[in-house]
């Protein structure tokens, strides 16, 4: 167990920094490995939908898991880098790699803007101002010229990766999507077991300990929220370039709903839960589309369920079965 004396920067112990676990290798190298023969079994625009989901619940759970940061609005960062990615690639023509980037940046921004005024409040209150600048960032959405309104902005055209790499076949850009969803997540682990790591699970552990301790804890907050808004952000410029398309749907509240529930029911506080969670989620949305408004109230349902009966989500379980961290 980590004490806030382990998390202190002259003082931490040699596992705060120590290379990646061998049993987190063995999953990272299974699970690249399942990923890249996956698309010749499955449809790969699903894969990638997962896969941009799976690094969105990965980025709130850096903010939620191990920041103790419960944010309504990180709908706000995966639209808006949506949005402005897709709009980079087709007015400004800008390659993929390029038009990702601006869209990644304006995330990063904007979650610096809004969390730097975010992490005055505590608690319900955080939620609550998320809710209410990501409510702001959909009427902007709805409102402003560039985005198309209720159109939103359609036909994006995936542009030559480099200038030099055509991405307009499902095969070429699923690698693309490959390399960004697996790149993120592995900054994610490295972010959460480095010193600032250790720091961020003091301060939600025990924030007072940790103010008395000398950390200024406002300073962490705002770098692990502007971190997971730029991650989040990532996320929606990939999947725009996926879908070839930005709409309302993802700034509007619900997609922040789903991000939290796909983090719970993974495992919050995990590495490997918010992959779970995601692809339980998109799975199983793509699966019973069929059903209509139903796929809502399944989703409430098994909502209920992983909170009576395993509260660690499904990850968190199996850590605690196998008695190692996932």
């Amino acid at each position: 167990m980590t004490t806030f004396d382990d998390a202190r920067p002259s003082v931490a112990r040699p596992h705060a920094t120590a290379g990646m676990p061998a049993h987190h290798k063995a999953i990272f190298a299974g699970l690249l490995l399942l990923l890249i023969v996956l698309p010749w079994f499955v449809y790969p625009v699903l894969v990638m939908k997962v896969m941009c989901f799976a690094l969105f619940a990965s980025a709130f759970n850096l903010l939620l898991g191990y920041g103790g940061l419960l944010s309504f609005g990180h709908a706000a960062y995966f639209g808006s880098a949506s949005y402005v990615t897709a709009h980079a690639a087709k007015i400004w023509g800008l390659t993929p790699e390029l038009a990702v980037l601006t869209g990644t940046a304006a995330a990063a921004l904007l979650g610096l803007v809004i969390g730097s005024l975010a992490i005055r409040r505590q608690g319900i209150y955080f939620a609550m101002v998320t809710l209410a600048f990501a409510q702001m960032a959909y009427f902007a959405a709805l409102q402003l010229e560039f985005t198309g309104g209720e159109d939103g902005i359609q036909s994006v055209p995936r542009n030559d990766l480099f200038g030099l790499i055509p991405l307009q076949s499902n095969t070429s850009l699923y690698f693309f999507v490959l390399v960004i969803t697996f790149g993120g997540i592995l900054l994610i682990h490295r972010i959460v077991h480095s010193p600032f790591g250790q720091v961020l699970k003091a301060i939600r552990e025990n924030e007072p300990r940790a103010m008395s301790l000398g950390y200024r804890v406002n300073r962490y907050k705002l770098i692990v929220f502007t971190l997971s808004a730029t991650l989040a952000g990532l996320a929606g410029a990939t999947k725009s370039q996926v879908f070839q398309l930005a709409t309302l749907t993802d700034v509007h509240w619900t997609m922040s709903g789903e991000v939290v529930l796909m983090t719970l029911l993974g495992g919050m506080g995990t590495i490997f839960g918010p992959l779970v969670g995601a692809a339980i989620i998109v799975t199983m949305q793509n699966y019973l589309a069929t059903l209509g408004a139903w796929v809502t109230v399944i989703q409430g349902v098994i909502f209920v369920l992983s909170v009576l009966l395993f509260r660690e989500g499904v990850m968190g379980l199996l850590a605690k079965w196998f008695r190692k961290p996932l």
